[in-house]
């Protein structure tokens, strides 16, 4: 039939582009996974082509549960209109034809990467996207990093903070000032009560550091040569950083913080603050401060621009997670540069490497003890 015909065939990149193998798609409008699927779908990624699409949940044992009418509805679509393979697991994709260039995009379960790195090089993927931070511990990065570099593929993580345009501003600003001082400030937005911030604790149980200001922690490896051994000093601001011990749903307790803000200095004489707070709002940014310590500039993410994007995305793609369209275009800028590394070789500018991925995981391992005792 007609209908057989079509599904026989399967996308194809052009010479210029990766063949991607996206690894987790998760439910309509939830996952993160659905969200890179959609953007390279729409062509906002022209390097990036999606050809499969590996998810074990939603074809196996999900199926019949919560969402999957919803994923069974997305695959028919993109069989249908973009010739997209659907596949339980990576083992089941077809070869690597000869000449193209592989490239798998990991967006599953934190600790389920080990495994599916080692799935994706042996199906043939020669450059790997991981979402952050990559692995649980850093034990399994470095692990990680010895298997990709044994099987000469290369690694980048989904940092899109990295690539940030309000991160860029306030870098090139310090940089074009002397005695400039940055200050990264990121924010959530938990009600400030034990019930709100005892849940949020259990869900993110690797704790703030690992979890959400992991982004800063990345940018602090890449830009201001923040590793754990060079590290001078670490002052924690006590007035403003908060730590608690609260009940989760489950009504096991969970000690976190709920607000840091601490200066790191390096041995090689760069400093940087970061600020993290999980009621502090919609809006995050980064700010740079004068000698004296009076801001001088600041770019707030969304901005502006950031907003009229977000209308948009909001009525295309309605009861979609509001944080897929506030950094919307930085997760297609994270993988174009990606994808055009795998197609062509092109340096992959700014963007996260394993390396930086265990530095960060290092840093909040290293800080996370510090600032407990600090704050007790």
């Amino acid at each position: 039939t007609i209908q057989q015909l079509k599904m026989t065939k399967v996308a194809t990149p052009s010479p210029n582009q990766a063949e991607v193998i996206l690894v987790g798609c998760g439910c309509p409008l939830r996952g993160m996974g659905w969200y890179h699927a959609v953007q390279m779908l729409g062509n906002e990624c022209p390097s990036a082509k999606l050809c499969y699409i590996v998810e074990p949940w939603f074809l196996g044992a999900g199926a019949s549960g919560p969402g999957g009418a919803e994923f069974a509805e997305f695959k028919s679509k993109a069989e249908a209109d973009h010739q997209v393979g659907f596949y339980k697991s990576l083992a089941d994709v077809p070869p690597v034809a000869d000449g193209v260039k592989r490239l798998a995009l990991i967006s599953g379960r934190t600790m389920d990467n080990p495994r599916l790195l080692g799935e994706s090089i042996a199906a043939g993927c020669t450059v790997i996207y991981l979402e952050k931070p990559g692995a649980p511990t850093v034990k399994e990065l470095e692990v990680m990093k010895r298997e990709a570099a044994d099987a000469n593929v290369k690694i980048c993580m989904g940092y899109n903070k990295n690539v940030c345009k309000y991160v860029r501003n306030a870098r090139e600003f310090a940089a074009a000032n002397e005695g400039s001082h940055v200050t990264f400030v990121s924010n959530n937005t938990y009600e400030n009560n034990a019930s709100s911030l005892g849940e949020c604790f259990e869900r993110n149980a690797e704790g703030m550091l690992k979890n959400m200001a992991i982004h800063e922690l990345a940018l602090l490896a890449s830009f201001y040569d923040v590793t754990v051994d060079n590290i001078e000093s670490v002052e924690v601001d006590k007035t403003f950083s908060s730590m608690q011990t609260l009940a989760g749903p489950s009504g096991k307790e969970f000690t976190d913080f709920d607000k840091v803000k601490f200066t790191i200095k390096t041995k090689t004489g760069k400093q940087v603050s970061v600020q993290a707070d999980r009621c502090g709002g919609a809006t995050s940014y980064a700010m740079v401060s004068d000698a004296d310590g009076n801001e001088v500039f600041r770019h707030c993410m969304p901005d502006e621009e950031d907003e009229a994007n977000v209308s948009v995305l909001e009525a295309k793609y309605p009861g979609a997670m509001p944080y897929f369209f506030s950094q919307d275009p930085d997760y297609t800028t994270v993988k174009e540069r990606v994808a055009k590394l795998c197609a062509t070789g092109e340096e992959a500018k700014d963007i996260a490497t394993i390396d930086i991925a265990i530095s960060a995981l290092q840093i909040a391992e290293y800080l996370t003890p510090l600032m407990q005792k600090e704050l007790k």
